[in-house]
């Protein structure tokens, strides 16, 4: 991720993570089917990262200003905490979500990538674009991500925060010994193979 100001610092004190839906948690993409019915591409990456925040104690959610029964599954299926839909002023939304919860703004990540998302980045304490975002909003954050929208930056600030708050080591241990390793330092041998004597 690109920083233009200290990235731990700030990430040690966040304690929910909102983002916009279409251009960040999807690459931008619409596609209508038969009927009013549209269907959306998320990517496998940012929905682990968003478990792993919410496992690890972080709230998440999102802020968008459409609508769209993918998105609801979505947010379902991840356990979001806060679901705001049809937004029409994400600041106000925002401003709400903040009182609600008596959270500061420091305490807040915002993964933005359009115009409509400049307000809250002035906000939030940790205000993140994406790679692909617009010229004006990539000028404007203070957060830059190395993947795009729908392709893992989610998962990319996620991991960032998760890193900060010293949080990485519990997040491993809930999968045990990575592959290929052994607990007491021997090397692993090939499982199916005999070992060769002399």
């Amino acid at each position: 991720m690109r920083c233009r100001v200290a990235l731990v610092p700030r990430a040690r004190r966040i304690a929910l993570v909102l983002l916009d839906v279409d251009g960040v948690m999807t690459d931008g993409s619409i596609a209508f089917t038969e009927g009013h019915l549209e269907s959306k591409t998320f990517d496998a990456r940012d929905g682990v990262g968003l478990w792993l925040a919410r496992r690890a104690g972080l709230r998440t959610g999102l802020i968008s200003g459409r609508t769209s029964a993918a998105v609801v599954r979505r947010a379902g299926e991840l356990g979001m905490d806060e679901v705001h839909l049809r937004v029409r002023d994400k600041l106000t939304a925002y401003e709400r979500i903040l009182r609600r919860l008596q959270l500061r703004d420091a305490q807040v990540c915002y993964i933005g990538d359009d115009l409509v998302d400049l307000p809250v980045l002035g906000r939030a304490g940790m205000p993140v674009t994406v790679a692909d975002a617009r010229p004006e909003v990539l000028r404007a954050a203070r957060f830059v991500t190395e993947a795009p929208g729908g392709r893992g930056a989610v998962r990319e600030v996620i991991d960032a925060i998760l890193k900060a708050q010293g949080k990485w080591g519990l997040v491993m241990s809930w999968f045990g010994t990575l592959p290929g390793k052994q607990t007491d330092g021997r090397r692993a041998r090939p499982r199916g193979g005999r070992r060769r004597t002399r």
